[in-house]
């Protein structure tokens, strides 16, 4: 899986949101909030490049106290939801 070309995350008024940019998502008008973990597995995404639900439990393991079960229901629960409105792939 990966992220779609267009989408970065920004913080607005505080909040950690993504957002379009770019011709190539000019008809995406959400803007998707997210907490501080989902921030942290955005930001993880990116730097991988490729990635896989393992790759994002393993980092939220190693970044908060977080079992490793709750971390990959948490992930493929997350990635579901950017899936549905487009912002990976």
């Amino acid at each position: 899986m990966r992220q779609k070309k267009g989408f970065v995350l920004r913080e607005v008024c505080g909040e950690n949101v993504i957002v379009a940019e770019g011709l190539e998502v000019i008809n995406f008008n959400k803007m998707l909030s997210l907490n501080e973990s989902a921030a942290f597995c955005w930001k993880r995404a990116a730097a991988l490049g490729d990635f896989t639900v393992d790759d994002l439990a393993d980092a939220l393991c190693e970044e908060y106290e977080v079992s490793r079960d709750t971390a990959a229901a948490d992930v493929e629960a997350m990635l579901a939801q950017w899936q549905k409105i487009g912002v990976v792939e």
